[in-house]
């Protein structure tokens, strides 16, 4: 642990002053100092802590963070949404950083540890959170991160050919299905490349679609994770779907998958994986 040693020295150094974060939920956390010993409980602030070069400072994270490779040296502690209170107070940890969907944050704080609640669902959303993570963690000038993301999402968008335009795109995150709507981050990513979602923002970020309403609006390319692309084609009246009668259902590796829908510092690496999929979409 002899890393520690320098970091330490640095951060409490450059900031030696109490300060204070107000997070999703609107409660302000205090900190006397920045906290070197984290639990991150969101695959997305995991790799934002990491990307904004603080990895050194997780002691703990939950079961899907798995990116970069380091973290998966450390102890995991269950889900996100559900995880082992135990095994988080065990690890002595100065914050834990989570969703604010998560319902371990009143648990934790009644036994005395600071939680901040994080949850990007837009582009605007994940700017703001990468700089409030950048707060917490003392971190100058978390925003370099939103401007590389923001610079690459054009870059990809300007590589496409006027071609693609309009084209009428579904994203499926979940088979229930659970759809990426166009008020989501991963919408905005498709309007962005200059495709048109089939699901309204009126809907929400991630709704709950029947089915049906997808043969309706007949999409011209289907973006789906391997995991919930078995047995998509043999939905009721989906093989009629446009997408899939010229073979424009473009599959997601899990690697390809977690990129793509988590909302952190890969999501310029997200747009390059969507704009392959505009260009081809083959299965």
């Amino acid at each position: 642990m002899k890393h520690w040693l320098p970091l330490a020295m640095l951060v409490l150094g450059a900031f030696a002053q109490a300060y204070e974060v107000t997070d999703d939920r609107g409660v302000r956390v205090s900190f006397a100092q920045p906290p070197l010993r984290i639990v991150s409980l969101l695959p997305s602030l995991t790799e934002t802590v990491c990307e904004l070069g603080q990895c050194a400072r997780l002691v703990g994270v939950d079961r899907y963070s798995n990116y970069p490779e380091s973290v998966k040296k450390l102890s995991q502690v269950g889900g996100g949404l559900d995880p082992n209170i135990e095994a988080i107070v065990a690890l002595k940890p100065d914050v834990v950083l989570m969703a604010t969907s998560s319902r371990a944050s009143d648990r934790l704080q009644s036994l005395g540890l600071k939680v901040v609640a994080l949850e990007p669902k837009s582009h605007a959303d994940v700017k703001r959170v990468i700089d409030k993570v950048g707060q917490v963690l003392a971190v100058p000038d978390a925003a370099r991160i939103w401007r590389v993301i923001d610079a690459s999402v054009m870059a990809a968008a300007q590589s496409l050919p006027a071609s693609i335009k309009n084209t009428r795109v579904y994203f499926e995150v979940n088979r229930a299905p659970y759809a990426a709507g166009e008020s989501s981050f991963i919408g905005e990513t498709l309007t962005r490349l200059g495709a048109k979602n089939i699901v309204p923002a009126a809907l929400g970020p991630f709704p709950k679609l029947n089915p049906e309403f997808v043969v309706r609006a007949n999409p011209d390319v289907i973006m789906v994770g391997d995991r919930n692309y078995i047995g998509l084609e043999g939905r009721p009246g989906w093989s009629g779907i446009r997408a899939v009668k010229t073979g424009r259902v473009c599959v997601l590796s899990v690697a390809q998958n977690d990129v793509v829908v988590r909302p952190g510092p890969r999501m310029a690496e997200g747009a390059r994986i969507m704009a392959q999929c505009l260009l081809g979409g083959q299965k």
